[in-house]
């Protein structure tokens, strides 16, 4: 009994200590400047840029560590830090909208971004650019973490704006399967998919990249392979593509039809926020199968 009320104030103490530093961080961060989830989408489309989201996977990967689903590498390291100063004008920089305040999110997802900024505030100010305007990273993830959920379908109606009447390219993990049993890319005019290993992809990484720069460049690639996406987007864009890092929009899509209150298993694909386990179920889908174009082993 004792033990259990220790741990409970040790880690309300612990949260205590960690809100009031974050909250000391984010008055000191004015020149880390986010835009809006509606203003990123509508820049997006209007000026058909390239998109490459920078979360707290890509900060540890950045300081050396490894994440669950990529080791780090100092190739993966350096790329990651050079796709963050991009100024190439087709090319969108998205960083997590958590620098001026976290009252719009639940208390869990709270709690994580206090720790976050705890530990990484410092490097996040060293790598940004005085005033600049980054785009939101949380265009993907614009459902499960909010506290009301009133903006979720008008943003989830947006993103759909993207690729609406679009030839696309889907490069994504081995057990993504996006949009698979949900209407996310009803409106595409035709999907083909480049499978790829869904630990470590970027160990595939030039595979992947020659594969992608193979297809014709009128068609719109949206990548969902962790950290690998990041750099790729900046690499295709450098090359004449569109590209879109899109990671978490189908498991976020998955959770806004199911009125999910947090994250959940979706059984048929990998949810990696949700489980370690690949996907308990396996449906065969003839549309889906049709589409893979290329399985990167």
């Amino acid at each position: 009994m004792y033990n259990k009320i220790f741990f409970l104030l040790n880690k309300w103490c612990r949260h205590c200590y960690y809100l009031l530093i974050s909250k000391w961080f984010i008055l000191f961060s004015g020149n880390i400047v986010v835009s809006s989830i509606d203003e990123s989408i509508d820049e997006i489309l209007t000026k058909k840029l390239s998109v490459s989201r920078y979360g707290d996977g890509e900060m540890r990967l950045m300081y050396g560590e490894s994440i669950e689903f990529q080791s780090h590498s100092i190739l993966l390291q350096n790329k990651l830090i050079q796709v963050f100063g991009s100024t190439n004008q087709a090319h969108m920089v998205c960083l997590p909208d958590i620098f001026r305040s976290l009252n719009q999110y639940k208390s869990k997802a709270t709690y994580f971004w206090e720790l976050h900024l705890y530990k990484y505030f410092r490097s996040w100010m060293k790598l940004t650019k005085n005033k600049k305007k980054y785009g939101n990273a949380f265009i993907t993830r614009p459902y499960i973490t909010y506290k009301s959920y009133v903006q979720s379908k008008e943003w989830f109606s947006l993103l759909k704006r993207l690729w609406d009447g679009k030839d696309v390219l889907i490069v994504e993990g081995v057990v993504s399967r996006l949009g698979v049993g949900n209407d996310l890319f009803d409106n595409c005019k035709s999907i083909n998919r480049i499978l790829c290993p869904s630990l470590n992809a970027f160990a595939k990484y030039n595979e992947i990249l020659e594969a992608a720069k193979s297809q014709n460049r009128d068609k719109l690639i949206l990548l969902a392979i962790g950290p690998t996406a990041t750099v790729l987007a900046y690499d295709l864009c450098l090359q004449g593509f569109q590209a879109l890092d899109i990671g978490h929009i189908d498991i976020e899509y998955e959770w806004f039809l199911m009125k999910a209150d947090w994250k959940v298993n979706i059984p048929t694909k990998h949810t990696n926020e949700a489980t370690s386990l690949l996907p308990d179920q396996f449906i065969f889908d003839k549309k889906y199968s049709s589409q893979i174009i290329l399985n990167i082993e």
